[in-house]
């Protein structure tokens, strides 16, 4: 490895610098974090409405902003493991029995 590659923290976008410092390059921009959270709001909302488009519950989802993604650069975990999901990576949670797993047996 001749150098390493590090993104310098813009505005609050940090999850796309973590994820392209993580892979390396210049992989991620905030339009492509954009578009996965818009596939998540989506997803979320089809089955919000399995429950019915009139429920009180649905109604309320809708008035409810992203979240997803925000106006500050935010994005949320579900939106950084779909990120990770394109190069067949995957988050592994802190607290987990997967993680507890790895830590005695790393291999």
């Amino acid at each position: 490895m001749e150098s390493i590659f590090h993104e310098k923290q813009e505005g609050s976008l940090c999850a796309q610098h973590c994820l392209n410092n993580l892979l390396q390059g210049e992989y991620f921009t905030p339009v492509d974090l954009s578009s996965i959270a818009h596939q998540l709001d989506e997803e979320e909302r089809m089955r919000m409405a399995e429950g019915g488009i009139g429920s009180e519950e649905y109604i309320t989802f809708l008035q409810q902003p992203s979240g997803n993604m925000d106006d500050s650069g935010f994005f949320s975990i579900q939106v950084i493991s779909n990120a990770l999901s394109v190069w067949g990576l995957e988050l592994t949670l802190f607290n987990s029995r997967e993680y507890q797993r790895l830590m005695i047996n790393p291999m």
